[in-house]
């Protein structure tokens, strides 16, 4: 057989690999939970008041991987992984960039120069090589979940503006962003007016503090994206993202199953 008898066709329905950012309290971790039968990575303690089930808090990055390698190689019956955060598990191989080089900051490794962000990419890559196996070969969803932090853009065509970004390096925040199928953005709706003053003033629209939703196609914004067709703006909500998520592919595809 040659190796153009090896070609394939179709497509093939894989489990989603997702990252979701915002700001404190939107509603980034309850959107995870809400996930199929989900176990939760802990780099933050912020879950005490959500109901799921989760691995003691991670202290260093040798416990993550642990943590990740026993769900690749241990039986269970969880169906999504969430890493919760994901700039807090940076933290965590910042500092373990730091103790191989006996330094106390990441700027500092390796002689500086950016060399220390460099060598966080290689523990980066560790983590990402497991998820995809728990993807790949236990066939779990996997979620990031990050906080998110307003950066400038400088924009060869235009004038540079402000805009929402993952709360990450910028180099681990283009690996994670080129790995998942999709980037979310989770916001409240706001109305911005002005006052006689001309001040600007920002309104919720919506109940209970303004409407959440999720935005899936980058703007000048913020940076997001998905692989799926899914509509610009959804509700934040799996039950909405999923909704969303199986008609595209039943549009695109045929049903899912």
């Amino acid at each position: 057989m040659g190796m153009l008898d090896t070609i394939q066709s179709g497509r093939e329905n894989r489990p989603p690999r997702i990252m979701i950012y915002g700001s404190e309290g939107v509603g980034k971790s309850t959107f995870a939970a809400s996930a199929p039968n989900p176990v939760f990575i802990q780099t933050e303690d912020g879950l005490g008041e959500l109901d799921c089930r989760k691995f003691p808090l991670a202290h260093s990055l040798s416990e993550v991987l642990a943590q990740l390698t026993a769900l690749r190689d241990e039986q269970h019956d969880f169906q999504t992984v969430v890493v919760d955060s994901a700039d807090w598990l940076e933290r965590l191989i910042f500092d373990e960039v730091c103790r191989e080089y006996g330094v106390r900051n990441i700027e500092k490794a390796d002689g500086g120069y950016g060399k220390g962000y460099n060598h966080a990419l290689t523990h980066w890559r560790k983590v990402v090589n497991l998820l995809q196996e728990l993807r790949d070969k236990r066939g779990m969803m996997v979620i990031l979940v990050a906080h998110a932090k307003v950066e400038r853009f400088e924009d060869p065509e235009n004038a540079a503006y402000d805009r929402y970004t993952p709360r990450l390096n910028k180099h681990a925040a283009s690996l994670i962003a080129e790995w998942v199928d999709a980037v979310l953005f989770a916001n409240k709706k706001f109305r911005v007016t002005k006052d006689s003053g001309d001040r600007a003033i920002a309104a919720p629209i919506g109940a209970d503090g303004g409407e959440r939703i999720i935005r899936t196609v980058g703007s000048p914004a913020c940076i997001a994206k998905n692989r799926y067709g899914l509509p610009g703006e959804i509700p934040l909500s799996w039950a909405a993202f999923i909704n969303a998520y199986q008609k595209t592919l039943e549009k695109n595809h045929g049903k899912v199953q």
